[in-house]
């Protein structure tokens, strides 16, 4: 008896040693069951979903929350959606590194966490001021900020580069068009029948459910390599770096988006440009001079990678202009309610989805760099049916054309520059590969808002002639986007003849 007691405590301790060692290895796809997998992987594309879910619900409420603030002016109402995609373009950097290094599903959850403290927040902001309100769309993009790079970190620590990645990563893109709608339908809805702050208050209930699912379904082992908190683990976090980088980036985008409420000739609007190069300066020597962990790897940034944040920022902030002014046309000059006009988006949906699944085919037969340029025409062609338009022009003429159009742009661009990065980066690395897209994608929807509304006040004339104002940050929309063709077709020729 005493012999086979140790042989089972024996049996029992290697069984304790190899699921020790077990939870030290890194985890993959091969470790979940079909279901489960499928499970990981819509809770982490809801992430995408709910990001544009939030852009959507201020898109659709902008005017019935300005009629509450006593706000009308569109360069003032613009600020609803650019706080928030400021917020989300800005933090997601630090975001990042905070996921390699406390790990990734832990910052993930308390993502979802935080976007839903602050969306119910933003939605009692009703009882105070727009400047609250302001405050709490601002703090409310900090959510997204943080699920989305990790997110994709996550998704890049489970799948190895090959065909089964390339479809994952492009699950995530496929819904954002179909979140954008969902916001702005459901926000209408609720702005129409209800009250619109409870577009808000909806949010954060769905987010708050969204923590305990991740929580149970969202297996542990991937913080499993987490190290301990120590005066090493707080030198990675460059907290100069975070601090110089998060600062330049907001005083950047604040004067660009400020100047057509106020005008460039107010003086801080300059003075913020000048002190937000200096902290752009501040960043770039700490990174490359004094911290010992840079939160911007130098080795991270090639000319491949100079070329993709190009291509995807022009692509991007031509999107953020191209939805903005869509709407401002529809209500201002076509005089449809925001259900309606959700209602004519609702077909960017339907076109995500298909752009993700066709990207994720031409993923394994062309390189990523291809389907960039063709994600940059997509970006062009359809700001200029919208800027060439005639107000009482019918829906299906050039309207229709250009939702079916625009998500191509948006779901061939996002998973191929986001492959780009992960597959040049290390495991570990995973986090800042994903925080470096989405913050050239969020950043440049909010500063491509302020480009384009300093174009529309300037030719206006002073708001007397709205449908040439639109028209011209329309045209803003088409040089980006067109610049964008130049350089995705020079990289896609670069690119070949690297092969």
């Amino acid at each position: 008896m005493s012999y086979k007691a140790s042989s089972a405590d024996r049996n029992n301790e290697m069984d304790a040693v190899s699921n020790t060692e077990k939870d030290k290895l890194p985890i993959s796809y091969k470790d979940f069951s079909l279901l489960h997998e499928i499970a990981v992987v819509c809770l982490i594309s809801l992430a995408q979903l709910l990001t544009q879910a939030g852009l959507g619900q201020a898109m659709a409420t902008a005017h019935l929350a300005g009629a509450e603030f006593g706000v009308s002016n569109p360069g003032e109402l613009s600020w609803f959606i650019a706080a928030y995609s400021l917020t989300v373009g800005t933090f997601i950097l630090p975001s990042g590194r905070w996921g390699d290094l406390f790990g990734s599903r832990k910052v993930f959850i308390f993502g979802y966490g935080w976007f839903a403290l602050w969306s119910v927040i933003a939605g009692f902001s009703v009882y105070s001021n727009k400047v609250l309100f302001h405050f709490c769309r601002a703090l409310q993009g900090i959510g997204p900020a943080l699920l989305m790079p990790n997110g994709l970190a996550l998704l890049g620590k489970t799948y190895p580069p090959g065909p089964r990645k390339n479809m994952a990563f492009s699950i995530f893109g496929s819904v954002a068009p179909g979140g954008f709608m969902c916001g702005a339908v459901f926000s209408s809805i609720f702005g129409e029948l209800v009250w619109w702050p409870w577009a808000y208050w909806v949010m954060g209930m769905i987010c708050t459910l969204l923590v305990m699912l991740c929580w149970i379904v969202i297996p542990q082992r991937y913080d499993g390599d987490v190290p301990h908190i120590n005066k090493g683990l707080l030198a990675q976090l460059d907290i100069v770096g975070s601090t110089t980088g998060v600062v330049g980036l907001i005083l950047f985008n604040i004067a660009w988006n400020q100047a057509p409420l106020v005008g460039w000739q107010t003086p801080y609007t300059y003075i913020l440009l000048i002190i937000s190069a200096l902290f752009f300066a501040s960043f770039f020597v700490n990174e490359l001079r004094f911290t010992r962990y840079p939160l911007l790897p130098m080795d991270a940034i090639s000319l491949n990678t100079s070329f993709v944040f190009a291509i995807v920022g022009a692509g991007w902030a031509s999107f953020g202009i191209w939805v903005y002014y869509f709407w401002q046309m529809m209500q201002e000059l076509r005089h449809h309610s925001p259900l309606v006009i959700a209602a004519q988006q609702s077909p960017t949906a339907v076109s995500g989805a298909v752009a993700a699944f066709v990207t994720g085919f031409l993923l394994g037969i062309w390189p990523p760099s291809y389907i960039l340029f063709i994600a940059m025409i997509a970006f062009c062609v359809g700001n200029i049916l919208l800027a060439t338009m005639p107000v009482n022009q019918s829906y299906w003429a050039q309207t229709f054309v250009s939702m079916v159009i625009m998500p191509f742009g948006m779901d061939m661009s996002f998973p191929s520059s986001t492959i780009i990065l992960s597959n040049s980066m290390s495991r570990e690395h995973q986090g800042i590969a994903a925080s470096l897209i989405n913050t050239v994608v969020n950043y440049s929807v909010s500063l491509g808002l302020g480009f384009a509304g300093t174009v529309e006040t300037h030719i206006n004339n002073s708001g007397e002639d709205m449908l040439q104002g639109y028209r011209g940050a329309w045209y803003m929309a088409i040089g980006l986007s067109g610049g964008g063709i130049i350089v995705s077709s020079y990289y896609a020729i670069v690119t070949r003849k690297q092969k």
